[in-house]
């Protein structure tokens, strides 16, 4: 393509003789110095840990001429430098451009917020699917594209894969793609330029703040309310305190959700009860809306998952999908690794959930304990690598909630799994709260379920949708759920 066009959107100065934009072609972008070749475009990225113009002289030495950059390099006098003010942004103008702006062809539908962004977005990728729209899917599980899987590194992609991943789309015949549109992607300006037809709100709290992240939480809710600045129609969750800081950049026509009887709504619901069976946990509800009012059924516990369903159902209702059809789907929808009910056991309820901090795990335990299992049984451990005072309020939260605890690895790296495993213990160990620890996971899934009783639930807390364990710096595959099939196999054939 022509360096011209790939530039279509973009204000620069250049430090070559202007009509060399309009003669030279481009083979592609690349970001990381490593994959320049002769005939691409190196973009000088500024990150946290890196700055991609101190790599530029690589890229050149690879045979690359063509650079964006954000100040001008002490390269070769044949080098075309292309200078821009921002060159993430950079980056994903050129991108679209690139691809031929595939999602001008799709209706694109973005979910931000701190929680329920993964649940939220699967369920309304079920239901349009369900509904007739060919509908895929980016995020923290991976891209879908017509039923095949494909894993990332980031919740939202790079901007040069996210619009790859979009022509990809285009060609194979999908009309529409829900995608997590997280707060590093907004300020990281992975979807710039990106029209989308719905952007959704799920809820807000403190997350992603310091280090390498977000400077102060006011950074973090500006970025996550940029996204409303892009969208055609908003869906909010308005029982959420900060509903109306997410209001202040939208530009958009609103719909608002939430199960608050004191609170107005567009979408609400009522009469929210759980319901439980030998080995499901569920819940139901009623949803008033615009057109009428609908009875739910859940296949997911939990309020929370009543205000993910209801964002779902906003948004199939904006799309024109029918009550019933929203319905089948929602009854049967799991999403995996989020509170993931396993079909392991006849007689327990085995969870896989990406619980993996005292909040997240917190709201797992309290859940499930409405359901008054005969026993509460939590199979965790923590990640290598990080702080230890997550090891020690994971420890604490589950030995005050549960009725057995099961610690063992969750990707370790280069720590060692027993010295982990000993942190939590410490504070489990502290309390009345019988444990026991395996160094090796897979053993402590086999024995979890080899111990099951009935009426039990167990969780099965930390690895949700990951398919691997990191063990000294190499991801090994590992996938809680195949595990957990596997064992429960060979626990029913010694029953037969």
């Amino acid at each position: 393509m022509l360096l011209k066009q790939i530039l279509a959107d973009i204000d620069y100065s250049v430090n070559a003789d202007v009509a060399l934009v309009d003669e030279i072609s481009v083979t592609d972008i690349v970001y990381d110095s490593r994959k320049a070749v002769i005939g691409t475009m190196f973009v000088c990225l500024v990150g946290a840990a890196a700055d991609g113009h101190n790599f530029a002289s690589g890229a050149y030495s690879m045979g690359c001429r063509v650079f964006m950059v954000e100040r001008e390099l002490e390269l070769p006098s044949d080098a075309i430098q292309i200078v821009v003010s921002d060159t993430r942004a950079g980056l994903a103008y050129a991108s679209a451009a690139f691809f031929e702006y595939p999602a001008r062809s799709l209706a694109v539908i973005g979910v931000t917020g701190t929680k329920g962004k993964t649940t939220t977005a699967s369920l309304i990728a079920d239901i349009l699917c369900k509904g007739g729209i060919n509908t895929a899917y980016i995020g923290t599980t991976g891209i879908v594209i017509n039923g095949e899987h494909t894993p990332t590194k980031n919740t939202t992609p790079e901007s040069y894969e996210l619009h790859k991943a979009f022509r990809e789309m285009v060609t194979k015949g999908v009309a529409c793609v829900v995608m997590e549109v997280s707060s590093q992607a907004m300020y990281m300006r992975r979807v710039a330029g990106i029209h989308f037809h719905i952007g959704v709100f799920t809820n807000l709290s403190p997350d992603h703040i310091g280090g390498v992240e977000h400077p102060t939480f006011e950074h973090y809710m500006e970025c996550k309310a940029a996204l409303f600045s892009q969208c055609r129609y908003g869906i909010f969750n308005s029982d959420d305190s900060h509903y109306t800081d997410m209001l202040r950049s939208a530009r958009s026509i609103n719909t608002t959700f939430g199960v608050n009887p004191d609170l107005p709504h567009d979408i609400s619901a009522r009469d929210i009860k759980i319901h439980k069976s030998e080995n499901t946990l569920g819940s139901r509800f009623v949803c008033k809306s615009l057109l009428g009012e609908t009875e739910y059924e859940l296949r997911m516990p939990g309020e929370f998952n009543v205000y993910n369903a209801l964002a779902a159902i906003a948004v199939a209702e904006r799309m024109q999908i029918k009550s019933d059809v929203i319905r089948e789907a929602l009854a049967a929808a799991t999403v995996r690794g989020r509170f993931e009910i396993v079909d392991a056991l006849p007689t327990a309820v085995t969870i896989i959930d990406y619980a993996h901090n005292e909040l997240s795990m917190r709201a797992a335990l309290e859940t499930i304990r409405r359901y008054q299992p005969t026993r509460l049984v939590v199979l965790f451990g923590s990640v290598g690598g990080r702080t230890k005072q997550r090891r020690s309020e994971l420890g604490e939260v589950v030995s005050s909630l549960a009725d057995f605890c099961i610690i063992t690895s969750d990707n370790p790296d280069h720590e060692p799994p027993q010295e982990i495993i000993a942190d939590i213990e410490k504070s489990v160990a502290a309390t009345s709260c019988p444990y026991v620890t395996f160094v090796d996971r897979r053993d402590a899934v086999r024995y979890a379920i080899d111990n099951a009783r009935d009426g039990d639930c167990i969780l099965f807390a930390g690895k949700g949708h990951e398919q691997y364990q990191l063990i000294e710096g190499e991801y090994v595959h590992y996938d809680e759920r195949e595990e957990v099939m596997v064992a429960a196999a060979a626990k029913l054939a010694k029953i037969k």
